[in-house]
């Protein structure tokens, strides 16, 4: 009778969002278990992940299924005790302190480089492209890297740091575009071994290294989603360390995931399997810790862009399973089926978004004109 008015109250609940359990349109989903029923409503959205890692339910197209139940806002009617206490230890605990730095570069970057490789584009670009004139993730990763290149005003002989380096294709890209001397920084010991193969003959230097180590003097800073994993306790630590390190006349493009609303802990699921410790900040939290550091020259915002180039790794990755199953199992499928297309489903549903900020450390005299847009002669 429990297990039954579980159910009932689910399903009332995804009635919401237009989500029949045992539907037959592609958001609609399956139970095979139904032990899935009380586990959810006992803790949330940490046994919706585990109980679609075990099979216990399906979905046609999952990105489908999350768009619907974070648009119409769900996720705040289902919290469990999970959600306090990660909260709770959250707002008394710094989870990104020193000693937790290199956490997120063992649990995910380090997972295999093979499994990057084939889901990622041609540069290994592991973060939003911009779509706006793409037709493939090739097109769109390198569209991004030459926005964040001119809004940067790159020029040659520049010394730039790249915070979050992942396997240094940002850094390859800018040394060898734009002819600029790069230091990039990173916590994952597999992306620092990449990194260094595929800048090797470049003016580019990838160092296994806390950004809170830094201490050198940069004509330009570029950091690219690395922020998301900072956390609420470090925002402002993170932005003095940018400034300490940047010339008087240099600029800071800061490209991070965010938030609609300030919150001091992540899903529990992308906490638990995908990301720990980590955080997206937002406009509140990003701007207090700008404060008396920099001045916003500029804030883009193109998150619907990072549905599309999630899909296109989700497609990357099913397209690559026959030989990556030799190194991973399906368990690991199931998760990093359910990451990339919840991920692509949140950032349909605008519950997510991607900022590009470019600072500067006094105000760019005679003002900013935002690049968005290559200029007609290199199209």
């Amino acid at each position: 009778m429990a297990r039954q008015n579980f159910s009932q109250k689910l399903a009332c609940l995804l009635a919401l969002a237009d989500i029949e359990i045992g539907g037959s349109r592609p958001w609609d989903i399956r139970v095979f278990n139904d032990d899935f029923y009380p586990a959810v409503a006992s803790r949330g959205s940490l046994a919706l992940g585990e109980s679609y890692m075990d099979g216990w339910w399906d979905c046609p197209r999952l990105d489908q299924f999350f768009f619907r139940v974070l648009r119409a806002g769900l996720d705040d009617q289902v919290k469990s005790w999970h959600w306090l206490y990660d909260a709770l230890k959250a707002r008394l605990c710094n989870l990104q302190k020193p000693s937790r730095a290199f956490t997120v570069g063992r649990h995910h970057y380090d997972i295999g480089n093979d499994l990057y490789r084939r889901m990622l584009d041609r540069h290994m670009i592991y973060s939003c492209g911009y779509w706006e004139e793409a037709e493939t993730l090739d097109q769109a990763q390198e569209a991004k890297l030459d926005l964040v290149c001119r809004k940067l005003r790159l020029q040659p002989g520049m010394r730039l740091l790249d915070i979050g380096c992942g396997w240094g294709g940002t850094a390859r890209y800018a040394a060898e575009r734009y002819g600029v001397e790069v230091v990039g920084v990173t916590v994952s010991t597999q992306q620092a071994v990449l990194g260094k193969e595929q800048c090797r003959g470049l003016p580019v230097e990838i160092r296994l290294q806390d950004y809170r180590d830094l201490n050198e003097t940069f004509d330009r800073i570029v950091s690219i989603c690395m922020f998301e994993h900072v956390g609420f306790k470090n925002y402002a630590t993170y932005m003095k360390v940018a400034r300490r390190c940047l010339k008087d006349d240099g600029l800071f493009l800061l490209h991070t995931i965010g938030s609609n609303r300030s919150q001091t802990r992540t899903d529990p699921w992308i906490a638990r399997y995908i990301f720990p410790n980590s955080m997206v900040p937002s406009t509140q939290q990003i701007s207090a810790a700008l404060e008396g550091v920099f001045v916003l020259e500029d804030w883009h915002n193109f998150g619907p862009d990072y549905d599309r180039t999630l899909l296109h790794w989700y497609k990357n990755f099913h397209g690559a399973w026959e030989e990556l199953q030799n190194s991973y199992d399906e368990y690991f499928y199931r998760m990093w089926k359910y990451y990339l297309l919840a991920s692509a489903g949140a950032f349909r549903a605008r519950s997510n978004q991607l900022w590009q900020l470019l600072l500067s450390p006094a105000g760019l005299l005679g003002g900013h004109r935002p690049a968005r847009h290559r200029p007609a002669s290199d199209s």
